[in-house]
């Protein structure tokens, strides 16, 4: 009887872990009023929590413009006025209550304004709530096609990523 119940306390464990969906990986954000892609987050783990890096950001046409090897446009709501593309806009988000749910923050890098942020996967898709007090949003990132990275934009490591929170202004 204890060796049977010890059988399926590890089972349990082993098919819940099977099932805890990974938020690491590439997230292509879609802008609301046009619905054409925005940018592209690389959801990355650092010391057991997550940050979101903007990698790459489309024109207004839905062309990919800019990426972290050729950064042209900067983030006016951010101390010192960085780049969009490596700049960490969610960040220290950790697994709390709900299995699969994180929480953190996440920042508005136009407006400089900062976000309570919970982040959990929904099929294929990421969702990220950002909220203010009892306000809030929801928006679907679907995962970033492989066509997108080609040789001039090749997909960086995100082991290599270390976090850098931006100061707003």
């Amino acid at each position: 009887m204890k060796k049977n119940l010890i059988s399926s306390f590890f089972f349990l464990i082993v098919c819940m872990s099977a099932f805890a969906q990974d938020i690491t990986g590439f997230w292509t954000v879609y802008k609301d009023e046009t619905g054409k892609p925005d940018c592209i987050v690389a959801m990355y783990e650092y010391q057991d929590k997550y940050y979101g890096r903007i990698i790459g950001t489309y024109n207004d046409r839905g062309e990919l413009d800019e990426t972290i090897y050729s950064p042209k446009s900067r983030a006016p709501g951010i101390e010192g006025n960085p780049y969009y593309c490596g700049l960490d806009i969610v960040w220290g988000l950790s697994s709390e209550g709900e299995e699969g749910r994180y929480k953190g923050k996440i920042i508005d890098p136009k407006k400089g304004k900062v976000y309570t942020a919970e982040v959990w996967r929904e099929g294929s898709d990421l969702i990220v709530r950002g909220e203010v007090w009892i306000f809030g949003a929801n928006l679907t990132w679907p995962p970033t096609s492989d066509k997108v990275f080609t040789k001039n934009f090749k997909k960086p490591d995100l082991k290599k990523f270390v976090p850098v929170k931006p100061e707003v202004k």
